[in-house]
């Protein structure tokens, strides 16, 4: 008799995993079914990371619980390097710079220490999208960004598909997001151009009116496109920062530079994020 409880036993064991495994197989094939459906339909799917992939993706990156760990994101050329290495107070001649160049120079995520607080933050350059052959909607996934305590998503005057899918993953993982866009001093000097400004004509005090007009113009203009392009993508309004490396350098480095847009508002907000998360004592 007690044989006899033994094995219904076991056939009831072996009967409850074999629904338990075919409750999970009809799960996945569901979740793959809406996946593929979701695709068909153009919207990019949020994907949860396995524990295993969370893991090994925080080993990849060195993540230490003790510090505070920036990702800096977003389209091949769009200034990435160079905002990290003005965010960490250094030069992007620095021996320890994060390289930079015309053509993307990031392809694996690379790990920076903050100079100005090399306890407390790390910095990473993520390959821009668009270079290593992912699709867009799996960028986040693919890099990582899932275990980043906080990300910079750099944009040009319009989102892509992958800004789009960066911003409404970290919306999902609750992982705060700042939008930039830097290389101002550049498209402001675009705009004199643009708007007849010679260089080796104009007076000091045209050229002074001619930037005036032209800074006015280039941060309204930016400013009207990020909270256009984050209502068209149905993604919640938030600040664009608006910034150059060389401003931001000095900003970092407690330096009073002269053509401020928001370089200290973005280090001020991105240090309050990092001590609010109540990481440091």
């Amino acid at each position: 008799e007690e044989e006899t409880r033994r094995t219904r036993r076991a056939k009831e064991e072996a009967e409850r995993k074999a629904r338990e495994a075919a409750e999970l197989a009809r799960r996945v094939q569901a979740e793959r079914e809406e996946l593929e459906r979701q695709l068909r339909r153009g919207i990019q799917p949020v994907v949860r990371p396995t524990l295993e992939e969370i893991r090994l993706a925080k080993a990849k990156v060195q993540y230490d619980d003790a510090m505070f760990h920036f990702a800096v994101a977003g389209i091949a050329g769009s200034g990435k390097s160079s905002l990290i290495n003005a965010l960490c107070g250094m030069n992007n001649s620095d021996p320890n710079a994060a390289p930079t160049g015309v053509n993307e120079t990031t392809m694996e995520i690379s790990r920076y220490v903050d100079t100005t607080h090399p306890e407390q933050f790390a910095w990473y350059d993520v390959p821009g999208s668009g270079t290593l052959g992912t699709p867009d909607w799996q960028y986040f996934n693919s890099q990582g960004l899932y275990v980043f305590d906080c990300v910079l998503v750099l944009v040009n005057n319009r989102f892509t598909v992958t800004d789009q899918a960066i911003l409404r993953n970290c919306h999902h993982f609750q992982i705060p997001t700042f939008i930039v866009r830097s290389k101002s001093d550049q498209h402001i000097l675009n705009l004199m151009m643009d708007m007849g400004f010679d260089s080796d004509l104009e007076d000091t005090d045209s050229r002074e009116q001619f930037f005036n007009i032209a800074r006015e113009r280039y941060i309204s203009g930016t400013r009207q496109s990020v909270k256009d392009n984050l209502a068209t993508a149905n993604l919640p309004d938030q600040r664009v920062y608006i910034v150059s490396k060389k401003t931001l350098f000095s900003a970092a480095q407690n330096r009073q530079p002269m053509g401020l847009i928001d370089e200290v508002e973005l280090l001020t907000d991105l240090y309050s994020v990092a001590y609010r998360s109540g990481r440091f004592a």
